[in-house]
This record gives C-alpha cells, structure tokens and sequence, in this order.
C-alpha cells in the first residue's frame, strides 16, 4: 500500500503482532485498485467475555476518489470472530470486494443479470403434476409441479406466460425453474 495505514485499537492494548498482520494483509488491497487515498483500520474489543473469550470487531474506512468504503464486521455477527486473524481476514475480504465494485463503477462495467427466457404454458396435468411449455421459437419444454416457484402451480392454466430455466432431463429438455410472469414481447397476443 502505497499511503500510510492507520491502525488503532479499541478497549485493548497496542499489538504488533496484530499491526504486522493487518500490514501484510492491507497490502494486497492495492491489487484491487490503484485510488485509495487512505486506509483506516479500527481494532476493536467491544464487549470483554471471560467465560467465552473476546470477540473481536474490525472496522475498516478506505478513502477513494468519490467515496468512502466502510467495512464494519461486528463480533455479534460473526461468532468464529474469536480469532484475531479470522476476523482482520474476513473484513479485508469484504473490503476487497467493495474495492473491485468501485472500480467497475468507475470503468462503466456493471453486472448484467441475463434475463431468463418466457414461454407460455400450453399443457398442464393438475393430476399428474406436470405440463408443457412453448417457446416463442415454438419448442416444448416440460415442467413438473416442484419446479414451479411459490407453490404457483396451481395458479398455472393453458396461455399463462412464464420466465423459466432451461436444462436438459432424461427425456430432453425441461424447465428446472418456472415463474409466472406479465405480458413479454416474443408472443402474439390472441
């Protein structure tokens, strides 16, 4: 890290051992972007547990153009936060994460969730406990009553539309997730 770190520690005594832990591990923040402006980490004891042993909260406050990434991993969250070394690693993790976010943001490139594909239920068994869809491209999926989403099967009937996921049964193609779904272009309405 190229700018100083500041570390302090909260109802417990200064450790150099946990300063040199949290040094070697804040550098590899550098990996995930070149904009911090500072980086400030906070040790903490909140509550001192005799019986049990201490849990430890980390808070970490990283300075980049435009914001302010804050990581606060709290003991009572996070009960293996016994280890010291656990918990500096699990909130670096997270900053990490915060870091690689900020940096999409800043080059433009967000996640894009896929849109699962519709289809229109043309068959349905209530007995049995499966149907058929059709695709736009006019292909028959199969579905069985658990693959249907919030107990929905039974509000299913012949034109519904659906959002489904596709994947490929004994017998060939089936839906392993199917949703109702609004009206979607692709269908002609009838």
């Amino acid at each position: 890290m190229q700018l100083p770190l500041q570390i302090s520690f909260r109802n417990m005594p200064h450790s150099d051992e946990i300063e040199d832990t949290i040094y070697e591990i804040a550098t590899v923040l550098d990996v995930f972007s070149k904009h911090i402006m500072s980086c400030r980490v906070v040790v903490d004891v909140p509550h001192r547990h005799h019986e049990h042993g201490n849990l430890f909260q980390i808070r970490i406050d990283i300075t980049v153009p435009g914001e302010e990434l804050v990581v606060n991993r709290e003991s009572s969250q996070h009960t293996p936060y016994k280890d010291i070394r656990l918990a500096i690693s699990g909130a670096f993790a997270k900053a990490a994460r915060l870091l690689e976010d900020y940096e999409r943001r800043q080059h433009g490139v967000v996640k894009k969730h896929e849109d699962l594909p519709h289809a229109r239920v043309v068959r349905i068994f209530p007995e049995a406990g499966h149907g058929f869809l059709e695709t736009p491209d006019g292909r028959e999926i199969y579905f069985h009553r658990n693959s249907v989403l919030s107990d929905g099967f039974d509000h299913l009937h012949p034109g519904a539309e659906v959002t489904f996921a596709e994947e490929l049964g004994d017998r060939g193609p089936q839906a392993s997730t199917v949703r109702l779904a609004g009206r979607r272009a692709g269908f002609r309405q009838s």
